[in-house]
């Protein structure tokens, strides 16, 4: 028998990968498909594990990666000249195939007043074809639910979707909860599977010049109660995350068993 040789990322937790498709799957949600011998050694968790995406820059016949060892990577990426850094950005892990050593990357497709793509990462996934070079590096789940907690809240913009899919899809039979789910448009929703007795509300923001996130906290603000042995997880804009987790923590849910995270800043909050 052949001695098979088994290929190991470059360096602890970078995993290089390339464009194999593309897909819209929603009007704001573009998929971009990734494959690559090393991600077969992709350490999925399930859940919402969570990575950061390295792109290689329009100029650049080849990504640079940084240089490093252990987990301290930002200061060999920062002394990387700016010319040749690559984009850096967080995003949850749509779906993984670790037969075929495939991952699948959901992209929010922001756009301007005028109908423009907006944001690298989305530029970039509305344009990107087979072959084109990225590289993820591994940064494991957030999500932490307690193992005596029998009740779950998820509360997420269009942002979180990828995690809260992710999450819905690993959750075990038994437990029982909701999610409150924000997307810019009706046809953004789509089927997601998980427990029978977690519920999915979907909430649709009716004015495109509205803060994302803003719909879901409303929702959440009417909630009236909630089982103190519960867990609750709540991303998307800044306000949604910070305001979600103060909501819940009056209803009497304690604050070690909510997880809270602001993916993103509205120029509308950094301007208050």
């Amino acid at each position: 028998m052949a001695k098979v040789r088994r290929l190991m990322p470059q360096q602890p937790g970078m995993f290089r990968a390339h464009v194999v498709r593309t897909e819209r799957v929603s009007p704001s949600m573009q998929r971009v498909t990734v494959a690559g011998a090393e991600l077969a050694e992709f350490p999925w968790l399930g859940y919402d594990h969570w990575f950061r995406l390295f792109l290689q820059l329009p100029h650049q016949r080849r990504l640079r990666l940084p240089e490093y060892t252990g987990s301290q990577w930002w200061q060999p990426y920062l002394a990387i000249p700016e010319h040749e850094r690559p984009h850096c950005a967080n995003y949850s892990v749509a779906d993984f195939r670790r037969r075929a050593a495939e991952m699948d990357i959901d992209f929010v497709v922001h756009r301007g007043p005028t109908g423009e793509i907006e944001g690298r990462a989305a530029i970039w996934a509305c344009h990107a074809g087979p072959g084109d070079a990225l590289a993820v590096l591994d940064q494991g789940i957030l999500f932490d639910r307690p193992h005596d907690a029998s009740e779950v809240t998820i509360v997420a913009d269009e942002t979180g979707l990828p995690a809260a899919a992710g999450i819905l899809r690993s959750l075990p039979g038994g437990i029982t909860g909701r999610l409150i789910q924000e997307v810019p448009t009706a046809d953004d929703r789509r089927v997601l599977d998980g427990p029978a007795g977690v519920t999915v509300s979907w909430v649709v923001r009716q004015d495109s010049t509205s803060v994302p996130g803003a719909a879901a906290l409303r929702e959440l603000r009417r909630l009236a109660s909630t089982d103190a042995t519960g867990y609750a997880f709540v991303v998307g804009e800044s306000t949604l995350a910070t305001e979600g987790r103060r909501h819940l923590h009056r209803l009497g849910l304690p604050k070690d068993r909510i997880t809270f995270s602001g993916f993103w800043k509205h120029e509308a909050a950094q301007a208050a």
